[in-house]
């Protein structure tokens, strides 16, 4: 069944409470919000999050562990994966142009799955030694940044 394919059958929808119309509409006045109090008022209620005054969850829950703000992300590059890139020379103009990274500041890692069967040139962050093995008996070379 796809959606163009749905048909309407009577009470399948049902219409929008309208508040606020009148008395007789038996929603009108307080609008179905009550008597005074918080909730009552435009732009009333509680966060979210908020127990009454209870210290909330996120409070009671242990805090664990902390982020290194130094840290480096690499982008990671397998073998196998600049093999079906076509590519003769590795770096960072390079794989801007086949979209593999975003800009020249990304930081890329070259690892060793895969397989690689012509000559290429690297010139990367950083490159695993099983990956540079298999890329200097394949007659490339290897510039690490």
């Amino acid at each position: 069944m796809k959606l163009h394919e749905l048909k309407y059958t009577p009470g399948s929808k049902k219409d929008v409470t309208r508040v606020g119309r009148g008395m007789a509409s038996g929603k009108g006045k307080t609008s179905t919000r009550g008597h005074k109090g918080q909730n009552s008022r435009s732009g009333g209620g509680v966060r979210p999050g908020f127990e009454g005054g209870q210290t909330p969850l996120f409070r009671r829950i242990p805090k664990v562990g902390f982020t290194n703000i130094n840290k480096k992300e690499y982008v990671i590059l397998n073998l196998s994966t600049i093999n079906n890139l076509g590519l003769t020379d590795i770096n960072h103009d390079s794989l801007i142009e086949k979209k593999v990274i975003k800009s020249k500041k990304t930081l890329v890692k070259i690892l060793g799955n895969g397989k690689i069967d012509k000559v290429i040139n690297v010139r990367v962050n950083k490159i695993s030694k099983n990956a540079e093995e298999s890329i200097k008996k394949a007659g490339g070379k290897i510039e690490v940044i």
